[in-house]
């Protein structure tokens, strides 16, 4: 039975070498939370020269937007959105020092090259599963954009979120067919 590797925020370039496609992880420290208009507010103040909200630099991006915070909990349900819908915002991200996303689905030759340039990762979250991600969620605080209601950004503290390695920093995709670690 394979091993579970802990994994923590701000990303280490030492652990994130030694992660390979496939291996499944357990995630510690802040995460935040963007989708697709906060990824594009964030690209578009990029290429303003503005300065982002947060430091970008060795962090952890969840592509999610949870569900409205029940009485009594830290957060509502939250679980992965198709990563896909935000490949076109990935690359400036990464390039600002961004190391780790986490979302489910495939992503494109050119962010897969660019997690391989920056050397950062892809963790996929497994989808159904966003009432178990959010007790994994021991802080939750607004960071940006409150317009977006819960696409806002929001800085998680997370703690033991298990994860899967799609997308390791050599360029393994566990979605490709022809990667080694799929056999």
């Amino acid at each position: 039975m394979a091993t579970w590797k802990e994994l923590h925020t701000p990303a280490r370039p030492e652990e994130l070498s030694g992660l390979t496609s496939g291996d499944r992880v357990s995630l510690s420290g802040v995460v935040y939370t963007a989708r697709d208009v906060a990824h594009q507010r964030l690209v578009a103040r990029l290429e303003a020269g503005q300065p982002l909200p947060f430091d970008l630099e060795n962090q952890a991006l969840f592509y999610v937007g949870p569900s409205p915070t029940p009485p009594g909990k830290i957060i509502g349900s939250c679980g992965p959105t198709t990563s896909s819908r935000l490949d076109v915002y990935t690359p400036a991200l990464l390039a600002k020092g961004l190391k780790i996303m986490i979302g489910k689905g495939p992503r494109s030759p050119q962010v897969v090259a660019a997690i391989r340039r920056y050397q950062a990762a892809y963790l996929v979250a497994t989808g159904g599963a966003a009432a178990l991600l959010a007790q994994c969620v021991k802080e939750a605080a607004l960071v940006a954009y409150p317009d977006l209601g819960p696409e806002a950004i929001y800085r998680l503290e997370v703690e033991r979120m298990p994860l899967i390695v799609a997308v390791d920093p050599q360029g393994r995709d566990l979605f490709a067919q022809d990667n080694p670690s799929n056999k």
